[in-house]
């Protein structure tokens, strides 16, 4: 039984042999970055320190601000941070030196969810001042390992705030976000077996969508979320099928008899998907419309590119092996253009889009321990987001 889950369990992962190291360009820097004075922001008590600390990482983490020196800043932030009668109070003023106003508001959380007053904050500024968007809104699903099991939680985008959402005391992989985010859908070996279940946030109802015989996986939902794109082996060998979600009718896209598929993914418009197939001998991505036809080859350098995550940016990233190690790239499926964005100092894998379209988040791993960490597609350097536990597959909210 143990052997035939690790089978299972590895052709869900469509891992190939090691070979020949990609080849592919190292993206840039990101350029120039607007300065912002937080010498005038003042906190008092713990949960406010939280709000601020929180606010000054979010500005960080932007891509498009970085926090000045005093005196320093192209805009200056001031306010006050205080905590009273179980709720926290931000209020936030950001000017220029010529007295120019970006935001002029106060900001109310309990004093639980204090951080939330932070990002809503920072995301004001950020697209106010600079009319760039932020993923300081978005949140988190992600595997956490504990106890041997390994669960779905759900966290903010800085990772502080973290909830458990399945105790299954089981096997969960790869989470995906429906796409008004009221559901996730991930596969679970809940039943001993790996099926794909979808799970409503706000009720916590849980429902199997694909429970066949053999490998069920893929859970990828529609942009228009009537459809899940799945992988699954109940004819045979693991191949791609499309689930009408409101007649459960199943159309089969491809027959690959001596291959194995799997991590689909839609186009941001809905007409195609993107998945990984070792019919060439090694894990590469492929294109394949909506409706099924011939499969076009998307990658060719690498012995393993895997894990791929369209974004609404309309490029896909993905893992893929180069020397030894796992790395994020990201390719334009027009142009087939493709770029390494993360450092050879650790395997980042599992790729995911945030709301941004500039930044993802990623699993890396040094000596297997795994942490979850953030992105810039511009060149900013990689910043933790989990510090502690073993944290997988993370995937942002649409």
């Amino acid at each position: 039984m143990k052997q035939n889950i690790r089978k299972m369990i590895a052709a869900l992962l469509v891992l190939g042999v090691l070979s020949a190291p990609a080849q592919v360009v190292v993206s840039k820097s990101a350029g120039d970055k607007v300065g912002v004075d937080l010498s005038g922001l003042t906190a008092a008590g713990a949960a406010a320190a939280a709000v601020r600390k929180t606010f000054e990482n979010n500005i960080a983490r932007s891509g498009w601000m970085a926090v000045a020196a005093p005196g320093k800043g192209a805009i200056v932030v001031r306010g006050a941070i205080a905590e009273s009668g179980g709720q926290v109070s931000f209020t936030c003023v950001a000017t220029d030196p010529a007295g120019r106003t970006y935001l002029n508001a106060t900001y109310a959380q309990p004093t639980a969810s204090a951080i939330y007053a932070a990002h809503q904050a920072a995301h004001d500024l950020v697209v106010k001042a600079t009319g760039k968007p932020t993923f300081f809104l978005g949140k988190l699903a992600m595997i956490g390992a504990r106890g041997g099991a390994k669960e779905l939680y759900l966290a903010d985008s800085s990772a502080q705030d973290v909830r458990q959402v399945t105790q299954d005391k089981s096997i969960a992989l790869k989470p995906r976000w429906s796409p008004d985010n009221r559901f996730i859908a991930y596969t679970s070996f809940l039943k001993r077996y790996p099926d794909v279940y979808t799970i409503e946030l706000a009720t916590g109802t849980r429902n199997r969508v694909a429970a066949y015989a053999g490998v069920n996986s893929g859970g990828a939902i529609s942009p228009d979320g009537r459809s899940m794109a799945l992988v699954l082996s109940k004819d045979g060998n693991p191949d791609l099928y499309v689930l009408d979600l409101g007649s459960k009718r199943l159309a089969r896209l491809t027959h690959t008899p001596r291959a194995t598929e799997g991590s689909p993914v839609w186009s941001p418009d809905g007409s195609r998907i993107a998945y990984v197939s070792d019919a060439s001998g090694t894990p590469q991505l492929y294109l394949l419309s909506r409706s099924g036809g011939t499969p076009e080859r998307l990658t060719f350098r690498g012995s393993q590119n895997v894990s791929p995550d369209w974004g609404a940016n309309g490029l896909i990233a993905y893992q893929t092996l180069t020397g030894g190690k796992f790395q994020i790239a990201v390719i334009d499926p027009a142009a087939k253009q493709e770029r390494v964005i993360t450092p050879f100092d650790a395997s980042y894998e599992d790729p995911s889009w945030a709301p941004d379209g500039r930044h993802l988040a990623a699993s890396r791993s040094v000596n297997y321990n795994y942490s979850v960490y953030l992105l810039d597609s511009m060149g900013d350097k990689p910043v933790a987001l989990t510090t502690s536990g073993d944290w997988y597959a993370p995937a942002w909210s649409r």
